[in-house]
Order: C-alpha cells, then structure tokens, then sequence
C-alpha cells in the first residue's frame, strides 16, 4: 500500500488540471500494476522457496536484504524445476560451471550475495515473461530467437552479462504494451 501512496502523490505533483479528466482511469492503471507486481513477488517467493525466503518480498530491493543474509543454493534447484531451465542454461545465467551448482545443492551453502541478487531477478523476469508470452515453454523459445530490438541478439545471451535482465525486461514491457519490438 506504501507504494500506491507515494505514486499517488507523485501524480498529485504533476499539473492536476491535466490530469483531472482521466484521474480514475489513471489511479485505476496504477493500482493494477502494483497488484500485478505485489503478486508477482509472491509468486517469486513461492516457487523459490518459502522456506527459504520466510518474509514478504515487497519490492526488488529486497532481494539484497535476504541475498546478504545468505540464501540457500536450493533455490536454484526450485527455479530450475519451476521454469524447465537446465541446470547447464542457468550455470551459464550466473557465470559459473554446472558442477558447481551441483557441489553448491550437494553441500547445502548459502550463496553469495551477487549470485542470489541475479537469481532473483532472472526468476523475476522468468516469471513476468511466462505472463506476458503467457507460458513458460513460450517465453523459453522467445529468449531463443533473434530479436531486432535487440540488433540482432537473442535474448538469452544478454542474461548473462551486466544489465542484461534490465535490457529483457525492458523488451518485454513494450511488448506487453503492443510496442513493435
């Protein structure tokens, strides 16, 4: 609820004369994006793990907050059985080889920070990516296939790199919103 307060004086900000013809369908708008994210992030925590994620996740801030204090390497277990990912494909997500998953699973250690960060955000976009192609199996052949806004590049080779999940999830939003992409 936070949230929708701060954006509600954010759009009070803004010149209200404008704005006053379509104030509901705007509040309207907004209301329903956070309601969408609000239940994105609880499924995120669901198919994780709630065992290993025990409070809400309310914004993607919290991903550094649980991510500090040591996630268990059985979540990469989850996001591989929950999104039908190799666990080669997600090595390659992290910058690390696949024995080493399997030697981190095996061993029951809690991941760094940054490799619990990236999955988290790769799970997020995993999970807002199978709404908007509306299943998981067309999101995975979408990631797989080049694309133009892209120059050229598959999307799954940008989760990889630095800033790369916030270049998909960028092409994702405009193609939710009939953006040519």
């Amino acid at each position: 609820m936070r949230a929708f307060f701060l954006i509600k004086r954010f759009v009070n900000a803004t010149n209200i004369v404008y704005l006053r013809s379509i104030n509901k369908i705007y509040y309207h708008m907004i209301e329903g994006k956070i309601e969408n994210t609000t239940e994105r992030y609880r499924r995120l925590r669901i198919i994780l793990g709630e065992e290993y994620i025990k409070k809400d996740i309310e914004s993607s801030f919290d991903y550094i907050i649980y991510a500090s204090k040591g996630i268990s390497a059985d979540i990469i277990k989850n996001f591989i059985k929950n999104f039908d990912v190799s666990q080669e494909i997600t090595a390659n997500f992290l910058n690390i080889s696949s024995p080493t998953i399997y030697r981190w699973i095996k061993n029951k250690k809690k991941l760094e920070r940054n490799y619990s960060v990236k999955l988290f955000e790769i799970a997020e976009l995993f999970l807002y990516g199978s709404d908007v192609f509306e299943s998981n199996e067309n999101f995975t052949k979408w990631l797989k296939l080049p694309n133009t806004a892209l120059g050229g590049m598959e999307p799954i080779v940008l989760l990889e790199i630095p800033g790369g999940v916030s270049k998909v999830n960028d092409i994702i939003g405009r193609i939710e919103h009939g953006v040519y992409s």
